[in-house]
């Protein structure tokens, strides 16, 4: 179950109304049934008015949407009052909904929290410059947005680097404190993401100084793992004032048998299927996936069956990636499956790919390994040496790496689990038991909470903010 919108008569308007006869989108996937919430008291005494800005939120399937999607819906279950600053869905396609107009306000409540979606610049193929120019647009128009509650406090999200500076400029326009929520490093991720541009490291430094600017300037700061802590603090922000927030697993499982879902898909049995599951874009580095299929393809035949590579999402990248793949036979291309089939589809592949340019080392952890490790798959991540994934994946103990922009590694390590199954079998098993250990829903929610509680707890400083 997933977020659900409001029952008739709770649409609010800013500016402009619903189209006519447009019903929200069904459910996300994997996110706390708001309705079970409704009517429920707050443990908690101080119930709080609590303003969260993001440009990512629900109804994106992938990436951070649900997890902010999932505070603030739990967050208005246990009664306090949620507004959310966003912009019009679009990732990971890079292409606006339909039936969400990108050129002016529109507020309705979902799932018990006041959405409210400003206008936003959304380009096909996101460029430096270009990227900067989203950045600026969703930042232009939520900035001036008025018929605003004074919030007890302001939670920005970053990605994007304009979710964070919106919340420093409305914590200093209302004089509330604010808090933060990584999710990438936006000043590395310019440089290292891949993202075409002459200018991006010029725009990574900007980037840099502004990301310092805010988050300096925050109660807390959460950080979805500790890899993200040497550079924060580098940045002068206070050891003492960064939480630990991971993210958890927000898709659930399918019934349906790996067996039928094989046979829908038209995998053979004697086929090792090798799946990538999320956005396609310039940090994924997919075309190294599309090289260790060409290489798979040359050798021909091996004893024990063929690799297919399943490409499963969309991106900035991904007609690129198809016209790369024209004539393949091992590379299969799908949309990102429905929340009905999303979970059964990983589970029916052989294994779980993490592709990653070399670049990337510290901006970043994917937000698909949550998924993968409940799946119960094995993973191979082609990611750089000793960043972010690579720890990640290896502390798991839930797959193999190799190294990025080398696809005869990543081949190698796929071949390892197509002749071992056992090996894989305890990989697979390992990150199940990850899963449903550490990465439960309802224990990162209240991690969550206690930031955005004491994130509320300290004045907002102009001191501290421009240290």
């Amino acid at each position: 179950m997933g977020p659900h919108p409001g029952p008739a008569g709770t649409v609010d308007t800013v500016r402009a109304t619903l189209p006519s006869g447009e019903r929200p989108p069904r459910p996300e996937r994997g996110l706390p049934p708001s309705d079970a919430h409704q009517g429920r008291s707050s443990s908690h005494a101080r119930r709080l008015r609590v303003l969260i800005s993001g440009v990512n939120y629900w109804p994106e399937a992938t990436g951070i949407a649900p997890y902010t999607t999932g505070l603030a819906q739990h967050l208005a279950g246990e009664g306090h009052q949620v507004t959310v600053l966003t912009g019009v869905p679009h990732y990971p396609a890079w292409v606006a909904a339909e039936g969400y107009p990108r050129d002016r306000f529109v507020a309705r409540v979902e799932g018990g929290v006041r959405v409210v979606r400003g206008p936003l610049y959304v380009p096909r193929q996101p460029s430096a410059m270009r990227r900067a120019m989203y950045e600026a647009s969703f930042l232009v128009h939520l900035a001036r947005l008025g018929r605003l509650e004074r919030p007890d406090v302001v939670i920005g999200v970053l990605p994007s680097l304009s979710g964070g500076v919106l919340a420093r400029l409305l914590a200093r326009r209302f004089g509330s404190p604010y808090g933060l929520i990584f999710q990438d490093l936006i000043g590395p991720a310019m440089i290292q993401s891949g993202i075409d541009g002459g200018r991006r490291r010029i725009l990574g430094a900007n980037a840099r100084r502004l990301e310092a600017w805010v988050a300096r300037g925050a109660t807390r700061v959460g950080v979805i793992t500790p890899t993200f802590r040497p550079y924060l603090t580098g940045l002068g922000v206070a050891a003492e004032r960064i939480i630990d927030v991971p993210n958890w697993t927000h898709v659930t499982a399918s019934p349906e048998e790996p067996a039928k879902v094989r046979q829908r898909m038209g995998w053979r049995g004697d086929e090792f299927v090798a799946l990538h599951a999320g956005s396609m874009g310039f940090k994924q580095a997919l075309d190294q996936v599309l090289e260790a299929a060409r290489m798979v393809e040359a050798r021909g035949p091996t004893e024990g069956g063929t690799l297919r590579f399943v490409l499963m999402g969309d991106g900035s990248q991904r007609s690129k990636l198809e016209a790369m793949a024209d004539g393949s036979t091992n590379v299969t291309f799908l949309p990102l499956q429905p929340e009905d089939t999303f979970m059964s589809t990983l589970a029916a592949a052989d294994a779980l790919l993490i592709s990653e340019r070399e670049s990337v080392r510290t901006m970043s952890l994917p937000s698909k390994l949550t998924s993968y490790l409940a799946a119960g798959r094995p993973i191979v991540a082609a990611v750089a040496r000793g960043g972010a994934t690579e720890n990640a994946v290896v502390d798991s103990g839930a797959g193999l790496t190799a190294p990025a922009n080398e696809p005869a590694a990543m081949v190698r390590a796929l071949d390892r689990l197509r002749t071992e199954p056992r090996l894989a079998a305890r990989l697979g098993a390992r990150g199940r038991r990850l899963a449903l250990r550490e990465l439960g829903q309802a224990s990162a929610l209240t991690r969550l909470e206690s930031l955005v509680l004491e994130s509320s707890e300290e004045a907002w400083s102009p001191g501290r903010a421009t240290a």
